[in-house]
């Protein structure tokens, strides 16, 4: 592929993924600001802390406005570098510090997440960034910037993956009564994660890949969350589950969208 930084070219991702993404960050942002606490793709911030208040009305903020400057081509590149910068500020402090205060089911979990978000806020500073962002962050655009942004979501995917395995009954348990084979389920969506996560690092079948792992995020929240929500039964925790299965299959439809125009089965260099 020639370079897309030199010749100017976009990818011209197309497909409802950045809106639908765009549309939960306001949507999160919007309940920060309800709430007048972080949300749970912010969380955890440890109480206690300097300005934490402030920082949460910071944090509703920046979602709510960096998701409706992704809704404008203009101003999608700055809405992607504030809200990445955010995202990479956010796993230095608060994602690794869990690796040494948390089990490694939830550390490795939380960094899945921001991952995968920066990865799909990559694919879509790539796609837009021009002028100024061009020259001077040139290592984040054009093929250089896609491929970053796919080995990012790569990686989160596979702790969802280990996740699984770790907590295998209580993956299990959530699986609807209905559907026969618990167990089986929960092995298999973890593999599936796993595999994802390198296929789509290593550019093997990404676009199956990509397409396969925003299906099962977006199954797994209208199988599992929906029926909760409707019920009328949940809980802040569930709450908080369904808030990120919705901001995580939004990213993994925009990462989804890039490869549209890929071979199902391509092998190599995106």
């Amino acid at each position: 592929m020639v370079n897309s930084i030199t010749t100017g070219r976009s990818f011209r991702i197309k497909g409802a993924g950045r809106f639908v993404f765009a549309a939960t960050m306001i949507g999160v942002g919007i309940l920060g600001l309800i709430k007048g606490d972080f949300t749970v793709i912010w969380q955890p911030v440890p109480r206690g802390i300097p300005a934490r208040e402030v920082l949460a009305y910071l944090c509703a903020f920046v979602s709510l406005f960096a998701g409706a400057g992704l809704l404008w081509r203009r101003t999608s590149a700055f809405a992607a570098v504030v809200l990445l910068t955010f995202l990479v500020v956010w796993f230095l402090l608060w994602r690794l510090r869990l690796f040494f205060v948390a089990p490694l089911i939830q550390s490795s979990w939380s960094c899945g997440e921001t991952a995968v978000m920066a990865g799909a806020v990559c694919v879509l500073f790539a796609e837009f960034a021009a002028g100024w962002f061009r020259q001077r962050l040139g290592f984040a655009t054009g093929d250089k910037g896609v491929r970053l942004a796919t080995v990012l979501y790569g990686l989160g995917l596979i702790p969802f993956g280990y996740a699984h395995f770790a907590n295998v009954k209580g993956t299990a348990d959530l699986v609807p009564g209905w559907l026969p084979w618990h167990l089986f389920w929960a092995y298999l969506t973890g593999v599936t994660f796993i595999a994802a996560g390198l296929a789509i690092g290593i550019g093997l079948f990404a676009r199956l890949a990509a397409s396969l792992s925003a299906l099962q995020m977006g199954m797994f929240g209208l199988l599992v969350w929906v029926p909760i929500v409707v019920r009328g039964s949940i809980n802040p925790f569930q709450l908080g589950e369904f808030i990120t299965t919705l901001v995580l299959t939004a990213a993994a439809w925009v990462v989804s969208d890039f490869f549209r125009k890929k071979p199902w089965l391509a092998a190599g260099r995106l």
